[in-house]
């Protein structure tokens, strides 16, 4: 489990789905690499959403982070992005993806999600992570992130300029991952967890 491959559309979307999961394998000698196929210019200033998402990465131990180059919610429907994640995958060779699930009420999730499951259809094993905005997320897997939940919720502070950003009231996005790690820790009988959902697991 030495090369681990983050996939996601936008900058902090791998933070808050399995941030705490990366930093954890980051502690036990992992090569972990992010592909963020946007900077996110359509939620902030593009160049500074990048810089918080290398910021983020090195509090996480993250190796490199790689940008598709794509516009921010409007990721193609086609193989030019299949393409760059399987260009990625050919690079890295991971043996887990972790990709954000395909059920959401965002495009550029949707999309992403799509084009991952056939450019990384020969890694061993490939899980998805839930977002705020995942729809019918089931989990059957779970991450114990006690030891690092501290190091997923500083890497989203790095997400200065998206903290406040939840379109939830009351509620940032450092207070909805909280929540979210200790509700599927009780979900795994655990602490507080990551969850994710199988695509494909090789034992």
């Amino acid at each position: 489990m030495n090369r681990i491959l983050a996939l996601a559309p936008h900058p902090d979307d791998i933070e808050i789905g399995c941030g705490g999961t990366l930093a954890a394998y980051a502690g036990q000698g992992a090569e972990i690499h992010l592909f963020v196929a946007t900077d996110g210019g359509k939620g902030g200033d593009g160049a500074a959403r990048k810089s918080e998402q290398e910021e983020a990465a090195k509090i996480l131990g993250i190796k490199a982070v790689h940008w598709g180059g794509f516009e921010d919610t409007k990721l193609p429907a086609e193989d030019t992005l299949i393409h760059a994640i399987e260009d990625k995958v050919q690079e890295i060779k991971p043996l887990i993806v972790l990709v954000n699930h395909h059920e959401d009420t965002h495009q550029d999730h949707r999309t992403l999600a799509r084009a991952a499951h056939s450019a990384t259809r020969y890694v061993p094993s490939v899980l998805a992570y839930e977002t705020p905005t995942s729809s019918n997320f089931s989990p059957t897997v779970f991450m114990d992130i006690h030891d690092t939940l501290s190091d997923k919720l500083k890497a989203l502070d790095a997400h200065a300029s998206q903290v406040e950003r939840t379109n939830i009231q009351g509620l940032n996005i450092v207070e909805i991952a909280l929540a979210t790690a200790h509700f599927r820790g009780v979900q795994g009988k655990i602490s507080c967890a990551e969850a994710f959902m199988p695509i494909r697991i090789q034992l």
